[in-house]
């Protein structure tokens, strides 16, 4: 597993798609280089909602996903 320290959490429960990719990539733009934007989302399909979107943008790195109960949790990293 990739060592990472989590810069921000953007808590989108609740929210279905496509508001949880939308929001991560609103706050992301915020963010540095190197640093990591955790995203709670309970909407499933954020799973491979944010996975696609991580992979076909340039610029960001999906670190991880945990799939619990009732909250998906996301890491994203900023690359660039």
């Amino acid at each position: 597993m990739t060592e990472y320290e989590i810069t921000e959490t953007l808590d989108v429960k609740g929210q279905n798609c496509p508001m949880p990719v939308v929001k991560t990539k609103q706050n992301i733009d915020g963010l540095g280089a190197g640093e990591v934007l955790e995203v709670l989302a309970t909407d499933p399909g954020s799973m491979s909602d944010i996975a696609g979107w991580a992979e076909t943008t340039e610029g960001v790195e999906l670190v991880d996903q945990d799939e619990g109960d009732d909250v998906f949790t996301h890491y994203v990293r900023k690359t660039e």
